[in-house]
């Protein structure tokens, strides 16, 4: 059985805040849940190829907006990501 390789403190904590958006859009409405998935997805996906695996602080930068952004899609009253539009 082949190891995986040790995931770094940062690693790990984009894995965590990708993952508390996909539990906290189970929280949503079905439509706005898949709506919001989308978005987590898209973004994620778009950060993990812009964005230097080196620069640290662009990264950590990013962390603190996205750990802000998961507090407010908490919050029973929000109903989906309007702030953030997917580039297509």
């Amino acid at each position: 059985m082949a190891s995986r390789p040790k995931l770094s403190g940062i690693q790990k904590q984009v894995l965590a805040l990708y993952r508390g958006f996909l539990r906290t859009a189970r929280l949503k409405a079905p439509e706005e849940r898949h709506r919001i998935e989308s978005v987590v997805l898209a973004e994620f996906r778009d950060k993990a190829k812009s964005v230097d695996r080196r620069n640290f602080i662009h990264i950590e930068y990013l962390l603190r907006s996205g750990k802000k952004q998961l507090e407010q899609l908490k919050n029973p009253d929000i109903t989906g990501l309007a702030t953030l539009v997917v580039k297509k």
